[in-house]
C-alpha cells in the first residue's frame, strides 16, 4: 500500500501495490502552497515515509499539542474560545522525508518541521488550501486510514 497526496486535486489516495485507488479523501493543504523550506508554512512535495503513528486508542475529535493529547475534545464551544489555535486532532500521521536535500536534513527537513497528516474540525473546509504545511482530513477518514497505514508506508505529495 502506498498513499498519494496531489496538491492540485486537494486529494490523499490510497493505492495497492498494482496502483489501484482503493480509496480517496478530500484533503487540505497549504494555504501557502507547495514548499519545502522550513519556516514557510508550505507543504513539503516529494517521497516520504510514515515516520510514526500517533494518538491511537485517543477518541474522536481528541486535541494534540506537540504530538500529546490535552486531554481536551473538540466541540465548536472550544473552537471558539480558542479562535486562533491550528487544530490537530484525532490522529496523527508524522512523516519523514526521504530526499536529502529536497525534504530531507538540514533546512527542508519534512520530520523537523513537524508535517503530519492529521484530523480537522468538521467546520473547516475540505478540498481547498488552508493549512499552515500540514495535510487536513476529516477526522472519520483520518481514523479508517490510521487503521491501514503502518509506520514505513510511502506517502508521495505531488504539486
Amino acid at each position: 500500500m502506498r498513499i498519494e497526496i496531489s496538491v492540485p486535486r486537494q486529494t490523499l489516495d490510497v493505492l495497492d501495490d498494482a496502483g489501484l485507488v482503493l480509496s480517496s479523501y478530500l484533503v487540505s493543504t497549504a494555504a501557502n502552497g507547495p514548499g519545502e523550506q522550513r519556516g514557510s508554512y508550505r507543504t513539503p512535495r516529494g517521497q516520504h515515509i510514515i515516520r510514526a503513528k500517533i494518538g491511537a486508542g485517543q477518541p474522536e475529535n481528541a486535541v494534540f499539542i506537540r504530538r500529546r493529547p490535552t486531554g481536551e475534545i473538540y466541540t465548536p464551544e472550544l473552537g471558539a474560545a480558542h479562535p486562533g489555535r491550528d487544530w490537530i486532532l484525532t490522529r496523527i500521521l508524522w512523516l519523514s522525508g526521504c530526499e536529502p536535500g529536497f525534504n530531507r536534513l538540514g533546512e527542508c527537513d519534512t520530520m523537523r518541521r513537524y508535517i503530519y497528516i492529521h484530523g480537522t474540525p468538521d467546520s473547516v473546509k475540505l478540498g481547498v488550501p488552508g493549512s499552515k504545511g500540514c495535510v487536513r482530513m476529516r477526522n472519520g477518514d483520518l481514523l479508517e486510514l490510521f487503521e491501514w497505514a503502518s509506520v514505513g508506508t510511502p506517502v508521495e505529495i505531488v504539486a
